[in-house]
């Protein structure tokens, strides 16, 4: 008789996955649901991106690159952090990875030993946690104040470094949150985490959607950090599953090896359209779809006043706000599956992204829909706190 492993057995569910499943299927029934739960907005991918992959497998360019990506698609990241960010980061520093999540897969298993610890923010995007015991490591949450917006300080990340931590996590923009570290904090992370002889590991995939401040990278202040990267979000290329990460150059040869065993090599057609997305023709709509991601986060900012809902967040980036619904309920989970039966409203709970706190009193919205359809959820959601 088949037994689950530990791990398997263990692993929690993703909440909002449920909730998604089950407006697909009002949907179905011939509901109309406002989708306000899942990180894809839904702009699609960028027709130049989608006419380079169609060339490539027209071309017959299906087979496999090098397992670290093709040379041309690592020099071509290269560029864009010098001539976007004005950091200089060698190719021979970037790994291209089937996703974000390949790209973290491939950083822990190169940095992290079993029983080892790595720390992560709380609240948190929660597959983390997961990658990090995957490979045997042990999660070490470290719980952010909600009285301060959930800002992370260096001063936090030193108190919650252990003996066994080799590792801090932080992300800038942020899910849930859409918080940005300012390059001062990073700055001051990069010096406690130098300090304690460990690896601070950015996680960097939401760079370019940023909206009180510009955007960023941690690689023009250091080199001794870990940079995960993807596609997927300011590029729009969720399916394309392609990612990078960037390392200090000793670890590279490592992550090569490791990404040769676990995947061979990143998804070819994908690869050519990640080299149409960094030209000029994609990133000029690109930046055109960003502006429209700034209005749409304005009109949600604005409707969540209007229904005095607190947006306990700072919200500078990605496409997340996240809010305090304590004034309605201590469950969270149970007001997301209420409000998408009776309102038609899908919106992701707190208790996905932690452990601490009393994430049952948060949800987060995400703004990947037009505003037309933001403003139709703002009303549905008041007619529903209206009928509590």
């Amino acid at each position: 008789m088949m037994t689950l492993s530990r791990y398997a057995s263990q692993i929690p569910p993703f909440h909002v996955m449920a909730l998604l499943e089950r407006a697909q299927q009002l949907e179905a029934e011939g509901r109309d649901i406002l989708h306000l739960e899942v990180g894809e907005p839904d702009f699609g991918t960028p027709p130049p991106v989608m006419e380079a992959i169609q060339r490539a497998m027209a071309q017959g360019r299906t087979g496999y690159t090098p397992a670290a990506g093709l040379p041309a698609l690592r020099q071509a990241i290269s560029d864009d952090y010098r001539e976007r960010f004005g950091a200089e980061v060698p190719a021979a520093r970037i790994v291209v990875t089937p996703g974000a999540s390949g790209a973290l897969q491939l950083a822990l298993a190169a940095l992290i030993n079993p029983g080892e610890g790595v720390l992560l923010c709380d609240p948190g995007y929660p597959c983390n946690r997961q990658f990090v015991n995957l490979v045997g490591g042990d999660p070490q949450p470290f719980l952010l104040d909600a009285a301060s917006h959930f800002d992370l300080s260096a001063a936090a990340l030193e108190a919650a470094w252990l003996p066994s931590t080799r590792v801090a996590m932080v992300a800038s923009p942020d899910n849930p949150t859409g918080n940005m570290l300012s390059p001062d904090t990073l700055a001051e992370l990069v010096s406690v985490v130098r300090r304690r002889h460990g690896t601070l590991l950015v996680d960097e995939i939401y760079q370019g959607l940023c909206y009180t401040q510009p955007a960023s990278t941690v690689l023009s202040q250091t080199d001794d950090v870990v940079v995960i990267n993807s596609f997927s979000k300011y590029f729009c290329m969720t399916g394309w599953r392609l990612g990078w990460l960037v390392a200090p150059e000793p670890l590279v040869p490592a992550i090569e090896r490791l990404a040769q065993n676990l995947f061979l090599a990143p998804s070819t057609p994908a690869q050519y359209g990640g080299l149409a997305a960094l030209e000029e023709a994609s990133m000029a709509i690109l930046e055109q779809r960003h502006q429209l991601l700034a209005r749409r986060r304005q009109c949600l900012l604005n409707g969540l006043a209007h229904l005095k809902l607190p947006v306990v967040s700072r919200a500078d980036g990605a496409f997340y706000v996240y809010v305090d619904v304590s004034r309605y309920t201590h469950d969270s989970h149970a007001f997301c599956a209420d409000l998408l039966e009776r309102a038609g409203v899908a919106i992701t709970p707190g208790v996905d992204f932690g452990e601490g706190h009393d994430h049952k009193r948060y949800v987060r919205l995400a703004y990947t829909c037009t505003e037309s359809r933001l403003t139709e959820a703002l009303h549905r959601l008041e007619h529903y706190l209206e009928s509590l």
